[in-house]
């Protein structure tokens, strides 16, 4: 295992379509749910512990070698939002051309074959930690991380935030994102013998919500 591959994969810079998307932080801050580092905090610690905890659940068992195609398909079980589906779906997409060129493996090809449309990120996200000689832990720190990173910087463009605040924001989560990691890789862990329902299914229905009315807005500074 190479532990400089887990900064190439979680670097911001890394070509995989995230900087486009929000997270939810745009039609939070609209709705006026985030206004400031306080509430973007909340924000945050909500969306680890829904969408990042499965995220991170689904990364960590993409990365355990479960089969991807029964895990895309709990994915899909676990977005009820249409709107993040194909967010979801586009970003894996995007993820798996990075990877697939960063690291070639017989996974990834297979992955990219079965899903032209792209699989979902969290998945995707897995197997390119398995390709990089990373683990479960790698990953779902991966997935983890950039579920509460991506609302943080796209809320620096939005409201003009300082990023000082926002990084502080990220730095006193981190605890939690220990915390949720360690949920994750526990599950995934049981899922190996016992399927992808033993995977976490928490549900964020305000980010789902939010999804599908930014969907719809006819002018927008971030996909989703």
């Amino acid at each position: 295992m190479s532990r400089a591959a887990l900064l190439v994969l979680a670097d911001g810079r890394f070509p995989a379509g995230g900087h486009a998307h929000s997270g939810g932080a745009e039609a939070a801050v609209k709705a006026g749910r985030i206004t400031g580092a306080a509430s973007l905090a909340d924000f945050c610690r909500g969306r680890l512990h829904t969408a990042g905890l499965v995220a991170a659940g689904l990364a960590a068992a993409a990365a355990l070698g479960i089969d991807p195609v029964a895990l895309d398909r709990a994915a899909d079980a676990r977005t009820p939002s249409p709107a993040l589906r194909l967010a979801a779906r586009k970003l894996g997409r995007q993820l798996l051309r990075a990877a697939r060129t960063t690291w070639p493996s017989t996974e990834l090809d297979a992955l990219a074959r079965g899903f032209p449309k792209g699989a979902h990120q969290p998945v995707v996200l897995g197997l390119a930690a398995r390709a990089a000689g990373l683990g479960p832990v790698d990953a779902a720190y991966c997935a983890a991380y950039e579920n509460v990173s991506g609302p943080a910087t796209a809320t620096v463009r939005l409201l003009s935030l300082d990023p000082f605040d926002a990084t502080g924001v990220l730095a006193r989560l981190a605890p939690e994102v220990d915390r949720v990691v360690d949920r994750a890789v526990e599950a995934a862990r049981q899922a190996v013998d016992g399927g992808a329902d033993a995977l976490p299914a928490a549900s964020a229905p305000l980010l789902e919500i939010g999804a599908e009315a930014h969907a719809g807005w006819p002018v927008r500074l971030f996909a989703s």
